[in-house]
C-alpha cells in the first residue's frame, strides 16, 4: 500500500480538476491528482468537445454587431434556468457569479493564458418562445482554436510546469473508493491501483485491481464529472414526470468513464446532491459509425433549416426547431411514445448547416489553421465537410435519395415499422416549400431562418439561403434518424460560493470541496432547467478556477 501526503488531494483529472491544480500551484500548494484512468485521458470530457465557450459582450460578438451586455445575459440565464426550489439559492448565486465572470474577467484571463477563438461566433439554444424565456437572445457560443484540446492545452501545461517543480504529482490509474473522513473532516482518500491498460483515449478501461492506496491531505476537490456514460444511473434519475418515460434506446455522448461513481463516496462522506433530476441531453445523436466508447454517438449541430418529424412523420411544432430548444424538444419527442425522431433536408442544407459536435469530428477547426478550415468549408464544392459527408456515406442513421419515394423506403427500413407515409410526408414538405416564393411567410420556421440571415455569422457559413427541397437541383434528398444522446448532469453536490461542499443540514463540511460537472458547474446546478450552452466547459474552467482560488482551502 503506498500512502502520501499533499496539501490537496485533487480526484479527476478533467478540466476542472486541471483548472483548480493550476490555480492551487500558483499557490504554492502540494497537489496530488488522482484519476482512475490512465495518463492517455488526461483532460476527460473536455478532450473530446468543440471548445465552445459562453462569453458575453467580446471583441468577437462587437466585430460582427452583435450588442450583448450583463444584463441582457442576466435576464437570459434566468429565463432559462426557472429556478424554482428552495435549495436554489446557492446555484443562483453561482449563476449570477458565473454571468459577471462571463462578461468580465474571463475572456482576458483566457486571452492571457494563449486561448483564442473562431472569429465567428455561434448562435446556440436561441429559444424560440417569449423574450423572458430560455434561450440566448444573442449568439454567444465562442469556439476555441483548437477545439477541446486547445482548451485543454494550456491547462495542462501549467499543471506540468507545477509538476516540474514538484508541486503537483499526477497518480493515474488510482481509483478512489473512500473519501476519508475524522471527527467530521476530510483528511484524505484511499482505493484501488488498477491495472494499466493501452485502450486508446476514449475507449473503456479495465477495473482490474492490483494495489490498495491511501493519500492524505486536509483538502479533498471532487472533480470527477457526470453521469452521462452510465445509463443505469441516468435512467435512475430520469425526471420521468417532467420529460416522460426515459428512452428504451439512447446513444453515449461521453465515454464509460464518465460513471457517476464518485457521487455516491462523496455523499457517504457527507456530501448532499441537489436537483439530481437536472439533466441535459441531445436530441440530435447519431451512433458513431465508427465508435471508440461504448454505444458512441455523435451529436449534430444543426442549422435552422432541416425539417424535424417525429418517428410517424408529423412535423414538430415550435420551439422544437433545429437548435432552439433542446429540453422542450426532448420532452416532445418523447411524447409521441417513442424514443427517435427525423430530420429531412437537402445536400444544400448539409453542407451549410450540419457540423458534429467534438474535437475529432472537426479537423480544420481542431488543427487551429486558417487553410483547413478554408480547405473543409469553402473550398468543398456541393459537399458538407469530410466527417460530415463520412457519416452521410456511412452512418446507420443517414439516407441519401435523389426522389422522396426512395427516401421514404429508406427511411422505412432503418427504423422499421413502415411508420412514414409518402403523401403524408410529401403534403407538409409541399406546404413548407410553397412558403418559400416570397420573403414573407407563415410558416415558424422559415420566418428563423429569414431571422437568422439577418445575422452576418449565421449567412456567412450557418444557415441556408431558403430553398424549396422538393427541388431536384437542391438535392440530393438526406434523412437522419436522431436519437437520445445522453451528455451531461445538471443537478450534483451542493457547494458554497467557496467551493466547500454543503451537507443535507447546510452545513458545511470541513475539507471537502467540488467542482465541474459533479457539483452542477456550481452550487449543485446553476443551470437551473435548462443550459445555454458554452456554458460546461466554462462552468469547468470557473468552477474549477472557484476551486483553485477558495481561501478555505488550507
Amino acid at each position: 500500500m503506498t500512502m502520501d501526503t499533499a496539501d490537496v488531494i485533487i480526484v479527476g483529472a478533467g478540466l476542472a480538476g486541471l483548472a483548480a491544480a493550476a490555480e492551487l500551484g500558483d499557490r504554492g500548494k502540494r497537489v496530488i491528482i488522482v484519476d482512475q484512468e490512465g495518463p492517455q485521458n488526461l483532460g476527460g470530457q473536455a478532450f473530446w468537445s468543440l471548445g465552445g465557450l459562453f462569453m458575453v459582450d467580446t471583441p468577437e460578438q462587437r466585430r460582427l454587431g452583435i450588442h450583448d451586455s450583463r444584463e441582457l445575459a442576466m435576464r437570459d440565464w434566468m429565463g432559462s434556468a426557472q429556478f424554482d426550489r428552495p435549495e436554489d439559492a446557492l446555484p443562483r448565486k453561482w449563476a449570477e457569479a458565473y454571468v459577471d465572470f462571463a462578461a468580465g474577467e474571463m475572456r482576458p484571463w483566457l486571452h492571457k493564458m494563449g486561448l483564442r477563438w473562431f472569429p465567428v461566433v455561434g448562435w446556440a439554444e436561441r429559444g424560440g418562445s417569449f423574450a423572458d424565456g430560455h434561450g440566448n437572445s444573442v449568439p454567444r457560443f465562442h469556439i476555441t482554436w483548437g477545439t477541446g484540446p486547445g482548451v485543454l492545452e494550456h491547462f495542462v501545461r501549467r499543471c506540468r510546469a507545477h509538476e516540474a517543480s514538484g508541486l503537483i504529482t499526477f497518480r493515474f490509474r488510482h481509483q478512489v473508493d473512500r473519501i476519508e473522513m475524522e471527527n467530521g473532516a476530510a483528511k484524505g482518500v484511499s482505493g484501488t491501483v488498477l491495472a494499466e491498460d493501452p485502450a486508446v483515449q476514449g475507449a473503456k478501461t479495465n477495473r482490474d485491481p492490483v494495489g490498495d492506496f491511501t493519500l492524505r491531505a486536509p483538502s479533498v476537490v471532487v472533480s470527477s464529472g457526470g453521469i452521462g456514460g452510465n445509463f443505469e444511473m441516468v435512467r435512475k434519475v430520469w425526471p420521468e414526470q417532467r420529460l416522460g418515460p426515459a428512452p428504451k434506446e439512447m446513444v453515449a455522448g461521453v465515454p464509460a468513464h464518465v460513471d457517476g461513481r464518485m457521487i455516491a463516496i462523496s455523499e457517504a462522506a457527507g456530501g448532499h446532491v441537489i436537483n439530481g433530476d437536472r439533466m441535459w441531453h441531445y436530441t440530435e445523436g447519431v451512433k458513431n459509425w465508427d465508435p471508440i466508447w461504448p454505444a458512441h454517438g455523435i451529436r449534430i449541430l444543426p442549422g435552422p433549416s432541416s425539417m424535424w418529424f417525429d418517428a410517424e412523420g408529423n412535423r414538430f411544432a415550435p420551439p422544437a426547431l433545429p437548435g432552439f430548444d433542446s429540453m422542450t424538444t426532448l420532452r416532445m419527442i418523447l411524447e409521441t411514445g417513442y424514443d427517435y425522431s427525423w430530420f429531412v433536408l437537402t445536400q444544400k442544407v448539409i453542407k451549410k448547416e450540419f457540423a458534429l459536435s467534438g474535437s475529432e469530428q472537426n479537423p480544420d477547426f481542431t488543427s487551429a489553421k486558417w487553410m483547413e478550415v478554408i480547405r473543409q468549408r469553402i473550398l468543398s464544392g456541393k459537399n458538407a465537410t469530410g466527417p460530415v459527408e463520412a457519416f452521410k456515406e456511412r452512418g446507420e442513421d443517414f439516407v441519401v435519395a435523389n426522389d422522396l419515394p426512395t427516401l421514404v423506403r429508406g427511411m422505412n427500413q432503418v427504423a422499421g415499422g413502415g411508420l412514414i407515409d409518402e403523401a403524408k410526408l410529401r403534403a407538409q414538405i409541399e406546404a413548407r416549400d410553397a412558403q418559400v416564393d416570397n420573403p414573407f411567410t407563415k410558416d415558424a420556421q422559415m420566418a428563423a431562418i429569414l431571422a437568422a440571415r439577418n445575422y452576418k455569422g449565421d449567412k456567412l457559413i450557418r444557415t441556408a439561403k431558403p430553398h424549396k427541397f422538393l427541388d431536384p437541383d437542391n438535392g440530393p434528398l438526406i434523412a437522419v434518424r436522431l436519437h437520445v444522446l445522453t451528455r451531461k448532469t445538471l443537478g450534483g453536490l451542493q457547494t458554497d460560493l467557496d467551493s466547500r461542499m454543503i451537507d443535507a443540514n447546510g452545513r458545511v463540511v470541513p475539507g471537502l470541496f467540488a467542482a465541474g460537472e459533479v457539483a452542477g458547474f456550481g452550487g449543485g446546478g446553476y443551470h437551473g432547467y435548462n443550459a445555454l450552452e458554452g456554458t460546461f466547459l466554462g462552468g469547468c474552467i470557473f468552477s474549477g478556477r472557484n476551486a483553485g482560488r477558495s481561501k478555505a482551502v488550507s
